[in-house]
């Protein structure tokens, strides 16, 4: 589970894009980090847990379930990082489905793939929460103008 200094990186990183999206994001990015946490932890503390066989089954359901929440919230907010996390969700559905159906073992090939894949959609989601931040400090400013003005002229 924690073997590699890398796996340690990915799960502090994880949390700390949760964490960012929860403090500046708006709902679309905290519910969106909220379920990839939840497909993280999933990943890495039940499905070790689970039986060889049912590993792989296990893996698509999460995959297609995160897809499927940033589809919806893809739809309920029109946000372009959704769409893009979408898409990456897709690849990781892909990739573990082609893996399942060929029955390979997890290489270096998977791994890479599957890093880089779920990195991708960590990104997304900073970038969206910074996106989402900076609009609301612009208005912020921009209201505190408008404020400022009204009272001048009043």
């Amino acid at each position: 589970m924690f073997g590699t200094i890398y796996s340690q990186i990915g799960t502090v990183v994880l949390i700390a894009t949760f964490a960012f999206a929860l403090w500046k994001g708006d709902s679309a990015e905290r519910v969106g980090g909220g379920m990839n946490l939840a497909a993280g932890l999933f990943a890495m503390f039940l499905h070790p847990l689970l039986a060889p066989d049912v590993q792989p089954v296990a893996l698509l359901v999460v995959d297609a379930a995160l897809a499927a929440g940033f589809l919806f919230l893809a739809i309920r907010f029109a946000s372009l990082w959704l769409g893009l996390a979408m898409l990456l969700q897709a690849v990781q559905f892909s990739l573990h489905a082609y893996y399942m159906v060929g029955d390979l073992a997890h290489d270096w090939n998977y791994a890479r793939i599957n890093n880089l894949d779920t990195l991708g959609i960590m990104i997304c989601i900073i970038g969206g929460t910074v996106v989402s931040w900076r609009r609301r400090r612009r208005k912020h400013r921009q209201d505190a103008e408008k404020a400022a003005e009204s009272s001048q002229k009043a």
